[in-house]
Order: C-alpha cells, then sequence, then structure tokens
C-alpha cells in the first residue's frame, strides 16, 4: 500500500481487493468496539483504491481529493472488519463523460464496512474530485 499511516494502523489489502483491518485494542473505544474513526479510515481508503482500480490507465496523471462523506453507524464492530466499495453504472458513465471533456470530474463511491460474519457496521458514501495533473 505504501501509506504509513494506514500501515501503522493495521490495515492490509487481501487478494480480494478488499481492504481488512483485524479486530486489535489500539482500534477500540471506551466501550470495547472497533472505533468509528477506524472504520472511517477502512471505508474512505477503500474508497480510494477502488476508485484507482476502476481507472489505472490514469494513475500518475490525476490528483483525486476527496470532496465530502457520509457515514452512517448501524452496528457496533466487535470482530475483524473489511470494506467493499462500489460505484454505480450511472456514476462511472456521467464521471467518464465529464472527465474526458472539461479534464476534471465528480465521483461517488459507496462503500459498506462489514464484519467477518458479513453484519453490516458502517455504509458510507464518498464523493471524490478528480482533476488531471497539469
Amino acid at each position: 500500500m505504501k501509506i504509513p499511516f494506514i500501515e501503522d494502523m493495521g490495515m492490509e489489502k487481501h487478494d480480494d481487493g478488499f481492504l481488512y483491518l483485524s479486530f486489535n485494542q489500539k482500534l477500540l473505544n471506551h466501550i470495547g468496539t472497533v472505533h468509528a474513526s477506524a472504520q472511517f479510515m477502512l471505508a474512505e481508503t477503500q474508497s480510494g483504491f477502488y476508485l484507482e482500480s476502476m481507472f489505472p490507465e490514469y494513475i500518475g496523471k490525476i490528483v483525486p481529493l476527496l470532496r465530502s462523506s457520509t457515514v452512517k453507524y448501524k452496528h457496533p464492530a466487535t470482530k475483524d472488519i473489511y470494506a467493499v466499495a462500489t460505484v454505480s453504472e450511472e456514476a462511472l458513465e456521467k464521471f467518464e463523460s465529464t472527465f474526458l471533456k472539461k479534464g476534471r470530474a465528480i465521483i461517488g463511491v459507496n462503500v459498506e464496512v462489514r464484519e467477518s460474519d458479513e453484519v453490516v457496521t458502517m455504509v458510507g458514501d464518498f464523493v471524490w474530485f478528480v482533476s488531471r495533473l497539469k
């Protein structure tokens, strides 16, 4: 991954393309569940990696910036967690069309954070502003 912060937090990318975070003491909040900020970190990072995987031809040629996010916590995380990202076909088409015309565009990435037993602990929408390097 080559991002020291997330490596230090224990985040790992597996062959399935998902990012994982093992349940451990340094991620817990005052009630013994995975801290909301740790779940957010996992989800936001997964959204960026997913965006990168969708457009490998642009790596090194663009600047992606997280513009906004909205998250909802649905269940306390008490096990290992991982993040799954998706982009709607409509959002993808709009992004590609705008980016090719203007050299910049916005795209939303949806992310679910799940425990190892598939319980969804958080959902989020991450809106990225992407522009060509000048």
